[in-house]
């Protein structure tokens, strides 16, 4: 029996969307985005981006829609998100602590220019409330490079392993 995934990101300049894109259709997945109540005009263009660096600076949480999809309903939730200054998209943060209920198991991957992966996906586990099954970082060198396939597979991998064995564990028990 095939695992349901939703593929959840944030993304700001379209390149987390790309990716997010991608996972979805390499795992077969749904995919959704994150929205912010206010209007997403507050994060275009050079203003928007200073204050998108202003509010991961500061640690201001963001005010997030709830999703369109039935979170529950899935067997793992993939969510990503650009890093800034050195962490997650606040409103990446602000979802998963809204929806870490709903969660039954939590992947994480991040986009980002060159450093900042390891504290992003650790303020991302952390608002999840929960260990992710699987991490994944991917630079805009990777991008670049083309060699964000192969991330995307090795993540992709693990992910469905650790799936398959905790189905497996389910099911003996």
């Amino acid at each position: 029996m095939q695992c349901r995934i939703l593929v959840v990101y944030y993304s700001r300049s379209g390149t987390t969307r790309q990716i997010a894109e991608m996972l979805a259709s390499e795992l077969g997945a749904d995919i959704e985005a994150i929205r912010e109540r206010r209007a997403a005009e507050m994060r275009l263009g050079a203003r928007g981006y200073v204050r998108s660096l202003i509010d991961a600076l500061r640690h201001r949480p963001a005010d997030v829609l709830p999703p369109l999809h039935d979170v529950s309903a899935y067997d793992a939730i993939v969510v990503g998100a650009p890093v800034w200054a050195r962490g997650a998209a606040p409103p990446a943060l602000a979802w998963l602590k809204a929806q870490r209920a709903q969660i039954r198991h939590v992947a994480l991957f991040c986009s980002l220019g060159a450093r900042g992966s390891r504290p992003a996906l650790e303020q991302m586990a952390k608002a999840a409330g929960k260990a992710p099954l699987a991490v994944c970082a991917i630079t805009a060198r990777d991008l670049h490079r083309h060699t964000d396939g192969t991330k995307r597979q090795g993540f992709g991998q693990k992910l469905r392993r650790r799936l398959a064995k905790l189905r497996e564990a389910e099911w003996v028990m």
